[in-house]
């Protein structure tokens, strides 16, 4: 079984299945069941608690609210429900919705073919229809219907998506739409107003208030669908629910601050803490996608611990029996070879404090620095070594050691289908029988290759009804390929499957 249902079984266990959809699994959305969504949401918080609304200045809430609500769209998922999940599906299910497990109970909450398997929040950005949303809200979608507030309904192309910081930009032939400005998400502040617009239960153009109660918050999700997450969420107590996912928090302007994304909740509804990605980093991301058809993403090169994670410094000291201290920065723990760090003189046991003018108090401030620049972007590091501080300037690479922009058209096939290959041992292929095949390594979270079921260890055995016995066989079948690819692999219990994927 993957390894994200392994980090998410302790506190899966205690309590926290509800009648929410959540990562992974959705529900048809009615008002018998209260319209569920991909909606996230996190551990248990046993000091949750309601944080109560004074009065405000209602002109403000009002002229935010007209600028928004016409904004703000509905997103319908629709999914191939006939298409056969992977070998644990049953697990997902237990664990994200369906509490009493079993192919029975999860048909009988199947809706019908024609209706969506779940329902998200989108806020339009550009008024030629670029719309902004997030990644789980349009994840294994075959179709994605966007209805505006005015009830008006499109059928939507996905233009690109995000899992490391669970954004999508999707596309609707319209012209003159209404949209939203993105305002500086650095210049927000805890403590001031905003507003959250979407559409949470099935209720259309919801506008609820509060405050920004925090900013730089690193709650865990998305290292569910993320080797590399970048998380630095803006924390508000305005009311989010499940169908909120991909809505817009604005401030007392109606400008863009952030994408709601995800709640902390023991129950799957709202108790007081919402999360949104900022716009800074959604308004990079979009930018990506659009220009590029993909994410360009720098990376320091450097393995970390956070200092400020007390609970991360004690099982660091006791595995590596050192003396680390609580504090803030980040501590270098590894060096990539051939990297912007390495380039630059950084060692392991250094103390990263800053980049740029930005103080570097925790991981989730360092992945949000770097993650939101380019390869080939120059970022000035302040560390600590031996106690003394120190500057350097460093160019930021991407993950092959590239500091040049890339297009889809650039990524190999590996990249392109989201996995990587090794020869199988003559012992493998004695025990499974076979003649031929490939271990998957390194499958991608939401790549092509994960989304027909396969995952890291599993043998694939044919391409296009070739057989495969190296990373270049797979390469020399998929290079400049178009169209449809079959893909024949056997799973861990020796079931052999075959599933398909439209090549990127």
């Amino acid at each position: 079984m993957k390894n994200t249902l392994k980090k998410l079984m302790p506190f899966a266990l205690t309590g926290v299945i509800s009648g929410a959809t959540v990562f992974g699994a959705s529900h048809y959305f009615s008002k018998e069941n209260n319209g569920e969504d991909f909606e996230y949401f996190t551990k248990t918080s046993k000091n949750s608690a309601f944080v109560g609304m004074g009065s405000a200045v209602g002109d403000d809430f009002v002229k935010a609210s007209k600028t928004t609500v016409p904004a703000v769209v509905t997103i319908k998922n629709y999914q191939d429900r006939s298409a056969q999940r992977m070998p644990d599906q049953d697990m997902f299910d237990f664990f994200f919705g369906n509490p009493f497990g079993g192919n029975q109970q999860r048909q009988q909450q199947q809706p019908p073919k024609n209706m969506p398997s779940g329902l998200g929040s989108g806020v339009i950005i550009s008024p030629d229809g670029y719309i902004i949303s997030n990644n789980h809200v349009v994840a294994g979608a075959n179709k994605l219907e966007v209805v505006l507030s005015n009830k008006k309904s499109y059928i939507a192309t996905l233009v690109g998506t995000d899992p490391n910081t669970d954004i999508s930009l999707l596309k609707i032939e319209e012209k003159g739409l209404p949209y939203l400005n993105f305002a500086n998400s650095d210049m927000v502040e805890v403590g001031q107003w905003v507003l959250a617009v979407g559409n949470p239960l099935g209720l259309n153009s919801t506008v609820t208030a509060g405050i920004v109660s925090a900013k730089g918050r690193s709650i865990d999700i998305l290292s569910q669908q993320s080797r590399t997450p970048i998380e630095s969420f803006i924390q508000t107590d305005a009311a989010i629910n499940p169908g909120n996912s991909g809505g817009a928090l604005v401030n007392v302007n109606g400008d863009l601050i952030g994408i709601n994304t995800a709640i902390q909740s023991k129950t799957g509804y709202y108790e007081g803490y919402g999360f949104a990605v900022p716009s800074n980093l959604a308004r990079k991301i979009v930018e990506d996608i659009k220009k590029f058809g993909l994410v360009q993403r720098g990376f320091l090169g450097i393995g970390s611990l956070d200092l400020s994670n007390d609970m991360q410094v004690a099982a660091y000291n006791q595995k590596n029996k050192s003396n680390l201290k609580v504090g803030d920065g980040v501590y270098v723990t590894e060096v990539t070879g051939k990297s912007g760090a390495e380039d630059a003189g950084i060692r392991t046991g250094d103390i990263v404090t800053k980049i740029d003018d930005t103080s570097i108090g925790s991981f989730a401030d360092l992945s949000f620095a770097i993650g939101s620049r380019r390869p080939g972007d120059k970022v000035t590091v302040t560390y600590l070594r031996n106690g003394k501080p120190n500057t350097v300037s460093v160019t930021l690479k991407d993950q092959k050691g590239g500091t040049s922009a890339r297009s889809k058209d650039d990524l190999t096939v590996t990249e392109k289908i989201g996995s990587e290959f090794e020869p199988l041992s003559d012992r493998v292929k004695t025990d499974y029988g076979l003649e031929s095949g490939v271990l998957a390594k390194n499958v991608a979270e939401g790549g092509e290759m994960d989304k027909i079921g396969v995952v890291d260890n599993f043998i694939v055995m044919e391409i296009n009804g070739k057989p495969v016995n190296s990373q270049k066989d797979v390469e020399k079948i998929l290079s400049g390929y178009k169209g449809n690819v079959q893909v024949k692999y056997v799973d861990s219990y020796g079931r052999i499957t075959t599933r398909g994927f439209k090549m990127p």
